[in-house]
């Protein structure tokens, strides 16, 4: 191999942003490369696998492969004292629709794209950027024990929240606690929960968070658990509240853990930018992620896509400063910010609550026709049975 490889275009990040990344940019003919830092492009898997199938149109993907563990028929919303909340699959977001196995979601993407012309290198950690004249042209990285360079045009960055290429870029800087998830999750077998529905449960047994059961079939579900990581203090751990959580379950108390993953996930405002000279960054990244649920494949996919097909055009033009790049940043902004902006303001509000704020919240929206969950509905609903909480959420008004 070359000391140098050259792109038009490198993707960093071998993830379902990355490869939807590469996918579009070599759809539209730039020569791309995606790389991947592990040695395997999907696991291990750090994820609760719900998504709904709501973008599939928008992808151009018209089979699902074989990553559906089972299709959901709606979410149930759960109060601390057990008032419930149900949403019928179509009005109920990107975090339901299906469970799915991310290992094989993640591998069918990266097929999809290089069955569209993206070339793939995995166990490929990128470890700086090359620069010229104050722009990006390349990325430093290590295969293997082997460090060389890869020249590219425009470099898309798809590597994970905590993104060195955001940082290595001056993008933008660390995230604060009070916007970071920490999860821990089992998948769980020997259960006995409604299989057809994803299953949420608010209040103080998740810190600034909330926990969740995710079906994949009749008997065994991911059984996982997100709290603030501004309210850990060393006492308790994610996995101990995850183990009261199970304890006092009755579906849950008598089933088995075979497997477990932790990570962290970002529920952050957008950046104030996401591009530079001779870069964009998608996904998580790019922090699409949405602030309430914790969710950011699908955000991130459709995301990418833009990417993706701005880096081709870019490429062709031959342009790579960020005054040209700001078009894909003007495109996510109009379709996800104002999302994100308002779920954020509510996710902030949403960690001042307590259960008895939770259990009077899901009771007067469950007496509700929900056609879709907005921050709007959800304050009608509060004013009309519990008007005289409504000064909590003035602010949101």
């Amino acid at each position: 191999m070359s000391d140098t490889l050259e792109y038009d275009v490198l993707v960093i990040g071998g993830g379902p942003a990355g490869s939807t990344a590469g996918r579009f940019s070599a759809r539209n003919g730039a020569r791309t490369l995606v790389i991947e830092k592990r040695q395997e492009i999907g696991s291990p898997v750090r994820c609760g696998e719900g998504i709904s199938l709501s973008w599939l149109d928008e992808l151009d993907i018209k089979d699902v492969g074989p990553w559906v563990s089972r299709y959901m028929n709606g979410a149930r919303i759960y109060s601390p004292s057990g008032y419930v909340l149900e949403i019928v699959e179509e009005y109920a977001g990107d975090e339901v629709g299906c469970v799915i196995e991310r290992d094989l979601f993640d591998k069918d993407m990266a097929r999809r794209a290089a069955m569209e012309g993206a070339d793939f290198m995995v166990k490929t950690a990128a470890t700086g950027l090359l620069w010229k004249d104050g722009c990006v042209v390349g990325a430093r990285v290590k295969q293997l024990g082997r460090e060389f360079d890869i020249k590219a045009k425009i470099i898309i960055g798809a590597d994970g929240f905590e993104s060195q290429v955001g940082r290595w870029a001056g993008i933008y800087t660390a995230i604060p606690p009070k916007d970071i998830m920490t999860c821990f999750q089992y998948r769980m077998t020997g259960i006995d929960v409604d299989p057809d529905y994803t299953h949420f449960f608010m209040g103080s047994g998740a810190p600034g968070g909330y926990a969740w059961i995710f079906p994949k079939d009749e008997r065994t579900a991911n059984v996982g658990l997100g709290v603030q990581f501004s309210r850990l203090d060393g006492s308790v751990t994610p996995k101990d509240y995850l183990d009261r959580f199970i304890a006092g379950h009755e579906g849950l108390k008598n089933g088995e853990a075979i497997d477990m993953v932790a990570g962290a996930v970002s529920v952050a405002h957008p950046p104030e930018r996401s591009v530079a000279d001779g870069i964009m960054l998608v996904g998580d990244a790019s922090r699409v992620v949405d602030p309430i649920t914790g969710g950011g494949i699908i955000n991130g996919m459709k995301q990418a896509r833009m990417a993706g097909e701005l880096a081709a055009e870019a490429v062709d033009q031959g342009r790579s400063d960020h005054e040209y790049l700001k078009r894909y940043e003007k495109r996510w902004r109009e379709r996800f910010e104002n999302k994100l902006w308002r779920n954020y303001m509510a996710k902030e509000k949403a960690m001042q609550l307590d259960d008895v704020m939770y259990d009077k919240i899901v009771d007067a929206l469950s007496e509700l026709d929900l056609r879709k969950v907005r921050v709007e509905t959800i304050l009608e609903g509060v004013r009309r049975k519990y008007p005289e909480l409504i000064k909590e959420f003035e602010d949101m008004m």
